[in-house]
């Protein structure tokens, strides 16, 4: 009786589940380019300013930009190139970036991985061994 009962609240419970249909917010264009702005000015802020900072822009015209980030703002930020030149490139006209820049965690983790494969290779080597 108890599994007659059981198949018949979870087949019911299916049954709605595919029957009744589910809310899906739709998001309009604005709303997703507005988000997608702010993904990329959250990311450039990340990134800093300075020659270490350097990034690959591709604007929604097509045109593409490769330098540092020698200044940002909460409108606009600026690519210098090697040459010098400087190009102003609002957030809204960014359509991919790329930089390559390591945070202090991935230094502190590369740097962790050398001193301990140094350590390793010390042990396995001289490990017994008086010096």
């Amino acid at each position: 009786m108890l599994k007659t009962v059981t198949a018949f609240f979870l087949a019911f419970a299916l049954l709605i589940t595919i029957a009744l249909p589910s809310p899906v917010s739709a998001k309009s264009a604005a709303e997703k380019q507005a988000r997608f702005t702010e993904k990329v000015k959250a990311g450039i802020f990340k990134l800093g300013t300075g020659p270490q900072a350097r990034v690959e822009v591709k604007l929604r015209d097509k045109t593409k930009l490769s330098g540092y980030i020698s200044e940002a703002n909460v409108t606009s930020f600026v690519v210098t190139d090697a040459n010098g030149a400087r190009a102003v490139v609002a957030y809204p006209d960014v359509a991919q970036v790329k930089g390559n820049n390591l945070s202090t965690g991935k230094k502190f983790a590369i740097a962790a991985v050398i001193v301990g494969a140094l350590a390793i290779i010390y042990f396995a080597f001289f490990a017994g061994k008086h010096l």
